[in-house]
């Protein structure tokens, strides 16, 4: 989780597994809107293939880099866990404050 966090941190990155949302795409073709070198393109996807989120192939002098589900679906989980835990708090505070609390007794 660590690892996906890291490397979704980066706006660079977030760009490129955008881009590869869309379908499977060479890393010339990944890297040609970006404003930076094919080099340093090419560590932003060592990060993203190192935390799980995309995988890549080489055929020839190509390499074709492909969008990961399961490294994305990990990092949704987590959220929508965390997600959860902020909404069931939220409601009961909401419940406190509106003095709908009724699993203490009566409200104070």
């Amino acid at each position: 989780m660590d690892r996906v966090l890291h490397a979704l941190a980066d706006p660079t990155r977030r760009a490129i597994v955008e881009r590869l949302a869309r379908g499977p795409a060479s890393v010339s073709e990944l890297a040609r809107p970006l404003p930076m070198s094919l080099a340093a393109v090419v560590q932003h996807l060592q990060v993203l293939e190192a935390s799980g989120l995309v995988n890549s192939t080489k055929v020839g002098r190509v390499r074709t880099c492909r969008l990961e589900p399961a490294g994305l679906r990990a990092a949704e989980d987590w959220l929508h866990g965390q997600r959860t835990a902020w909404e069931r708090g939220l409601d009961r505070l909401g419940d406190l404050l509106t003095g709908d609390d009724h699993q203490g007794g009566e409200p104070r």
